[in-house]
């Protein structure tokens, strides 16, 4: 049988305890490190591989995944993104020698974007609170409007920003997308907050020199006058007049199209990895239907956004991964070996 069908041990230098938490990766002796494991354990350079895997891991960042940070995605259980991590980095580890590339989406922000709280404005002058949810009516009765003091940096007058607000709630609406929300200030760029995970980071970099794969990063989010969850595209691609407010990449469908299995986690389940999945579906819809069988999603290291009290998108996340399973994708946990998932070990006794 295959050496593809066993999984490696846990590095020595790999701390579960400290995966919810920050600090420096030592690249220099982690380097070293990992060219001794990948001798040790006869790991050979991805280019090497029969059956081409990537593993796609979206927004594995501070900013979501680590207690006291701005938009921890904690679940229901308050600890999901660190015990989603925790059972990441150890997926990776376990797979090194399976695992040919690893694709990172950043998600990646100003202050001045349409869903941070400077972006509107009320009649006396107050911004949203976070996590607001800004609706069509809500913009339409002047509950909420441009803030037009921002038009100059983002240079736009104020009469297109406010117009161009009301579109992008009904576009949004229109689409069956989430209504607008306003989100705290998060994944800024250049911060911490925006930063990979360490115990992430480091397992990325320790795959990097084992394998010789050079990792592949996404960014995402940048765009002011629209969100983007997805990795994929916009939630609203144009203006009212047509004109490009956000760009889609085909980088992750060429991903999908050249890679045999391609492995997909992250943060929020509910939002950047259900809406990245999404739009992954709508283009094999559009160009090769028949690839929805090359994606397996671990849905043990992905957690939805919930804001006790205020909102809960739980059963919005297990729906989209119903439909995605109803689509042809696999559904399947970090935890079970990889051999033993559906349609794995035919690929490689072919």
């Amino acid at each position: 049988m295959s050496t593809y069908s066993s999984e490696l041990p846990l590095p020595a230098h790999y701390d579960a305890a400290r995966v919810g938490e920050v600090w420096k990766v030592q690249y220099e002796t982690l380097a070293a490190e990992a060219r001794l494991w990948a001798d040790l354990h006869h790991i050979e350079p991805e280019h090497k591989d029969r059956i081409r895997v990537a593993l796609i891991a979206v927004d594995v960042q501070n900013t979501f995944c680590i207690p006291g940070f701005e938009l921890y995605v904690g679940g229901r259980s308050g600890q999901g993104a660190v015990q989603d991590n925790r059972r990441l980095v150890e997926f990776v580890y376990r797979n090194l020698h399976n695992i040919s590339q690893i694709s990172i989406t950043l998600d990646t922000h100003q202050a001045i974007q349409v869903f941070h709280s400077i972006y509107l404005v009320n009649s006396r002058g107050e911004h949203p609170s976070p996590l607001t949810q800004i609706t069509v009516e809500m913009i339409a009765r002047g509950d909420w409007s441009f803030n037009s003091d921002i038009a100059p940096s983002l240079g736009i007058s104020a009469q297109y920003g406010q117009e161009q607000l009301l579109y992008y709630v009904q576009q949004l609406h229109v689409q069956g997308k989430y209504d607008l929300t306003i989100w705290p200030y998060h994944a800024m760029l250049g911060s911490m907050g925006h930063a990979l995970v360490p115990a992430f980071e480091q397992a990325v970099f320790f795959h990097t020199l084992a394998r010789y794969s050079q990792p592949e990063i996404l960014v995402k989010g940048d765009d002011p006058l629209t969100e983007s969850y997805s990795a994929v595209g916009p939630e609203v691609l144009t203006d009212s007049y047509g004109e490009l407010i956000g760009h889609r990449r085909q980088t992750l469908f060429q991903k999908v199209l050249h890679y045999d299995v391609v492995i997909i986690a992250g943060q929020a389940k509910s939002h950047c990895v259900a809406w990245t999945v999404e739009d992954l579906l709508h283009d094999f819809h559009r160009k090769k239907p028949d690839l929805a069988h090359k994606i397996y999603l671990l849905e043990d290291c992905s957690s939805p956004v919930v804001a006790p009290g205020v909102v809960d998108f739980t059963e919005a996340a297990d729906a989209a991964y119903q439909r995605f399973a109803a689509a042809g994708m696999h559904i399947v946990r970090s935890t079970d070996p990889f051999w033993d998932w559906p349609g794995i070990a035919p690929l490689y006794s072919d």
